[in-house]
């Protein structure tokens, strides 16, 4: 049994090493092939990891920095490299002026007492002189590289024309070469210097350049309807980011007053609403109560009823229309016509209308304009239904039409109280009513002239109103007119 009960432990833990090392391939096998993706394609493989990295705005400026700073240490070292053998040319024609003006010791080589003081490791006269053609220079040119590294050093030989002959001066390099390499690597130094400290002071440029687009991304990440008057403070800024902070707070500030107009519109449209609503059920309680058995209450009831239901649908096609509108889906349906049969016949409309009133038509003069004539229709009779409203019993209203120039005028007069010149500016405002309109108490919801300017604007035309308390008030508008040839 013991031998048994071994045999199976045994087998169990082999069991167990098996599918351990069965695990172990199987993870090694992925990371094998990473491992063969990453050296056959390294360059895919580094651009991925770069990509994958998200560096901050202050490292992507300091690397940008450093790395045209070495892009432009080249052309530097380049600049620095001619300036400096520039320099070297007065000093050698002074040596081969000097070297000139003597002639070799053995006829063909000059002496180490000859050269003594100048920058040569030795000097020689040719056996022919070089053409003084294209192919001379050429040759010159060889010879100058011809023997460059010596166990002396480095040198360049230089030739010219003298009495004596074709003369090759061997200028020493070793000095020359440890002027400019120490030159080198001090303005490579220099610049590893400032490309370390740029990286390391990288925090100042945060502070002094990026800081407002840091403020700029914590205001937008705290903006909501709450907080919609936080603006961005432009002190400190400078320039291109001030421009930017200050359109950005522009933008802010249209945001904030669009929102307040929506808000404000929300809030007088349920307003009105919420009126006629009241009024309908009152009406409804008192017909369930006493309607089924009292006529009188029953007529009542039902007329007041379609009253507000007229009124409310009256609201809510102005509430679409100004809806339409803000959306940019309002459509024109535009024909060539003559406003005067408008005129015409909202004159004949407000006759039926109000008996109360006295309505003038003044003669017409005919023109032709382009425009959507249910439209011209409804912002005609929107400015004699406010002149009906504000204008006292016996009060006059005058309809006109004439052309200026190029513009056909339609204008509507009235003898009512007037606007005062604080409330003038406001009367195209959406839901906004003069104080003389509220202690009237007359029908409106202050949404009128808001949708007959929209109308005239549609057209491509202008909206002028003048008026004087006690006087009366006169609205024209100016609408293009069209040739008809």
């Amino acid at each position: 049994m013991k031998n048994n009960y071994k045999e199976l432990r045994e087998a169990r833990h082999a069991e167990a090493r098996r599918r351990k090392a069965e695990r172990i391939a199987a993870q090694a096998q992925p990371d094998a092939q990473k491992l063969r993706h990453v050296f056959t394609h390294p360059r895919r493989w580094l651009r991925t990891m770069l990509s994958n990295l998200r560096f901050s705005l202050t490292l992507r400026i300091a690397l940008h920095y450093s790395i045209q700073l070495f892009k432009t240490t080249f052309l530097i070292l380049l600049v620095f490299t001619i300036v400096y053998a520039t320099a070297q040319i007065p000093s050698v024609n002074a040596t081969l002026d000097t070297l000139a003006a003597l002639a070799p010791a053995d006829g063909e080589v000059y002496s180490a007492q000859q050269l003594v003081g100048l920058p040569l490791n030795g000097a020689y006269l040719l056996p022919e002189p070089l053409p003084t053609d294209a192919k001379g220079f050429f040759a010159s040119v060889r010879l100058a590289f011809s023997d460059v590294q010596t166990t002396d050093g480095y040198q360049l030989l230089l030739y010219r024309d003298t009495v004596h002959g074709g003369l090759v001066a061997a200028f020493s390099l070793t000095y020359v070469l440890y002027v400019y390499t120490l030159l080198f690597w001090t303005l490579v130094c220099c610049d590893l210097f400032r490309v370390v400290y740029f990286m390391r002071g990288k925090h100042r440029l945060n502070n002094a350049v990026l800081k407002p687009i840091s403020e700029m991304t914590e205001a937008a990440a705290t903006l909501s309807a709450n907080n919609l008057s936080n603006r961005i403070n432009i002190a400190g800024t400078k320039n291109e980011l001030k421009d930017l902070a200050t359109v950005i707070n522009g933008m802010l500030d249209r945001i904030e007053r669009s929102y307040n107009s929506q808000k404000q519109f929300v809030s007088d449209a349920s307003h009105e609403l919420r009126t006629p609503i009241a009024v309908i059920q009152g009406y409804a309680s008192m017909l369930e109560r006493w309607g089924k058995t009292d006529k009188a209450v029953l007529d009542e009831g039902i007329t007041a009823i379609s009253q507000e239901t007229a009124s409310m649908k009256e609201l809510v096609e102005r509430l679409l229309f100004l809806a339409r509108h803000d959306k940019k889906t309002l459509m024109l349906e535009m024909e060539v016509f003559d406003p005067a049969e408008i005129m015409s016949s909202v004159h004949r409309d407000a006759q039926l209308l109000s008996s109360a009133h006295e309505f003038v038509l003044l003669p017409l003069a005919h023109c032709s304009v382009n425009g959507d004539k249910g439209m011209l229709k409804q912002l005609m009779r929107i400015l004699v239904d406010n002149a009906i409203k504000y204008t006292p019993p016996g009060g006059k209203i005058t309809l006109g039409m004439t052309h200026v120039g190029q513009e056909c005028v339609l204008s509507v007069q009235d003898t009512g109280p007037g606007i005062s010149a604080q409330e003038l500016p406001r009367i195209f405002d959406r839901f906004y009513r003069s104080d003389s309109a509220r202690k009237a108490q007359s029908s409106g919801h202050g949404l009128g002239l808001s949708i007959a300017r929209i109308i005239v604007v549609a057209h491509g035309g202008k909206m002028t109103v003048r008026s004087k308390e006690g006087t009366g008030t006169t609205f024209r508008v100016r609408l293009p007119m069209v040739d008809i040839a």
